[in-house]
């Protein structure tokens, strides 16, 4: 089947995200891991048919132009963070949608999916970017964390979340999903909206989550510093240096 890039509608460093007929391309730059896009895919289809979970329906993999892609059918309406920046009054019923949403992902199982702690440890056992008693000390604090086996997102923002018009929210971008502890999977929603500067957002998300959850917010804080780590070992330029201060293994006061 041949496919219409004439309508982009999201770039990053590695790929670009079309739309066509119904169907959102998700093409990858020309030597990106073969391995890594099966992967996504795969997961991809693992959380479609062992979930009830309202994603996108992943359709094929294919080759446009010497590149892989990931081809899923389209979702019509808004992200929630377009919403949230349209609507700010909102901002509290839209927070609680969010929190309510990562809460019936947690209550998915998905025993297939690749486990959070050993692609965490993983990530921090091969990098050379720390100094040994920081990942010493890094990967002493995964290892205490309590084994869980929650479905987890992996990158639950208000971007992946779409709203159509008639209400109904569906969740997208399954490239980082893990089966884990919600805690580090909250600790990585926190982090991921202070880096898009919502600071304010990121503090009523987590008092929100912990309220919800009965978690307490002490234990979701401990998790910072490591997926701050793993963040980090990607070595995106924009978020080397806040990152930095993130790594940081002292007790939450």
């Amino acid at each position: 089947m041949s496919y219409n890039l004439n309508n982009p509608i999201a770039r990053r460093a590695t790929k670009v995200v079309y739309k066509d007929d119904g169907n959102t391309i998700k093409l990858f730059n020309e030597g990106y891991s073969k391995a890594d896009i099966f992967n996504e895919a795969l997961n991809q289809a693992r959380v479609e048919e062992g979930t009830s979970l309202k994603i996108g329906k992943l359709k094929e993999v294919t080759t446009i132009d010497n590149k892989l892609g990931i081809v899923s059918n389209y979702v019509e309406g808004e992200t929630l963070e377009e919403l949230m920046r349209k609507n700010p009054e909102k901002m509290d019923e839209y927070l609680n949608l969010f929190v309510d949403i990562q809460m019936d992902v947690f209550s998915k199982k998905v025993p297939l999916i690749n486990r959070m702690k050993d692609k965490y440890k993983n990530r921090i056992e091969s990098s050379d970017l720390f100094e040994e008693h920081t990942k010493y000390d890094l990967l002493q604090r995964l290892e205490g964390m309590k084994n869980h086996f929650k479905l987890c997102h992996g990158d639950f923002v208000p971007s992946n979340i779409i709203v159509t018009e008639s209400g109904e929210h569906y969740l997208i971008d399954w490239s980082h999903v893990t089966q884990g502890n919600a805690s580090g999977d909250v600790a990585m929603t926190y982090l991921q909206l202070c880096m898009k500067g919502y600071k304010d957002i990121a503090e009523k998300y987590l008092n929100l989550y912990a309220e919800k959850s009965n978690t307490d917010k002490n234990y979701i804080q401990q998790w910072i510093p490591i997926v701050a780590a793993v963040q980090y070992v990607k070595q995106k330029p924009e978020e080397v240096e806040i990152l930095k201060q993130w790594i940081d293994v002292i007790e939450p006061q």
